[in-house]
């Protein structure tokens, strides 16, 4: 869920799925995945551990 707080060391990198160059979000890897719309950065970013993570990408690939 949505932290009041994001770490300074954290490193952002555009999604791969944002191809389009307008609107997109913004993923930050490691021991928890973050994630973050890029037009409203300020409002925080939601967070899940890595396994939930890959685990939601694997069944969207089906």
């Amino acid at each position: 869920m949505s932290a009041p707080h994001t770490p300074a060391h954290t490193s952002w990198h555009k999604s791969s799925y944002s191809t389009n160059g307008g609107d997109c979000v913004e993923v930050a890897e490691g021991h928890k995945v973050l994630i973050r719309d890029t037009q409203h950065r300020e409002d925080g970013h939601l967070s899940f551990r890595s396994a939930e993570w890959f685990s939601l990408l694997s069944a969207l690939k089906l």
